[in-house]
């Protein structure tokens, strides 16, 4: 089953490889909310996004349901969330009980404070 044209998730959004991941860790900015660590920089080309959940989280059903969220909601606002950027969102323990509309509101919270991709 296809999706429509610009409902897609494509590979060019993504964060990719475990040396992006890395290097992100080393030198993104991070902001810390309740459920999740989002770590975000600059970047030009458009906005790409990287989740990790670990096993902290809950079992394979309720990870892979937090992945599909955050996915979600960076590809319904990724222009609204930060433009431009590189984001990876590490979920915490405790993030596979929250529904769609809180992960939206904790992760809109988090990156409108505008310190999350700016450099001093």
């Amino acid at each position: 089953m296809t999706e429509p044209a610009g409902e897609g998730f494509p590979k060019a959004a993504r964060v990719r490889r475990r040396r992006e991941y890395l290097a992100l860790g080393r030198t993104a900015r991070r902001r810390h909310t309740p459920h999740f660590v989002i770590l975000g920089e600059p970047r030009t080309g458009g906005s790409r996004l990287g989740v990790t959940v670990s096993k902290k989280v809950g079992g394979a059903v309720v990870r892979n349901a937090v992945k599909r969220r955050l996915r979600e909601i960076f590809r319904r606002d990724r222009q609204r969330l930060l433009s431009d950027h590189d984001l990876v969102i590490i979920a915490k323990p405790g993030a596979g009980t929250l529904s769609y509309a809180e992960i939206a509101r904790e992760l809109t919270a988090a990156v409108a404070q505008r310190d999350l991709g700016r450099r001093n």
